[in-house]
């Protein structure tokens, strides 16, 4: 495996920062990242980054998704946890739960599923929004 000591040793290569799964290249299995990472390609697995994550416009990722801040512009099946700031860009497709800071959703992007933000928790169930209609209605009166 290249590591920073090896690209020391190689003179030219420099590290940029920031990992890459370029778009053509398919992943099984889970990722651990303690910096930033683009993906451009599909993992089939789980994405775990200290840093930002960018998921470029051809980018899938099927399965749970934990990380700093994020910017969304391709297609997302997973469990979306985002300890900052999630951005989803008008090409977004995400399709799952998300729990995060801030969010920020560009027009045109496509989200299904729920959201907590800043530790509140929401139930958008049939059930939940009936409850929270009624209680809204009963504070009125």
């Amino acid at each position: 495996m290249f590591n920073a000591k090896d690209s020391k040793s190689a003179g030219s290569l420099e590290m940029s920062g920031t990992n890459q799964i370029m778009s053509g290249t398919t992943i099984s299995g889970d990722i651990i990242c303690d910096g930033n990472i683009r993906i451009d390609g599909t993992l089939n697995g789980n994405l775990s980054a200290k840093g930002k994550v960018v998921i470029g416009p051809n980018g899938i990722i099927d399965g749970e998704l934990n990380c700093q801040n994020a910017d969304i512009s391709g297609t997302v099946k997973a469990k979306v946890t985002v300890a900052e700031l999630l951005s989803l860009k008008a090409t977004a497709k995400l399709t799952g739960d998300i729990s995060t800071n801030k969010l920020s959703i560009e027009p045109g992007a496509n989200f299904s599923g729920a959201c907590s933000m800043g530790g509140i928790v929401k139930d958008f169930t049939k059930h939940g929004n009936n409850a929270e209609k009624r209680s809204a209605q009963e504070k009125m009166a």
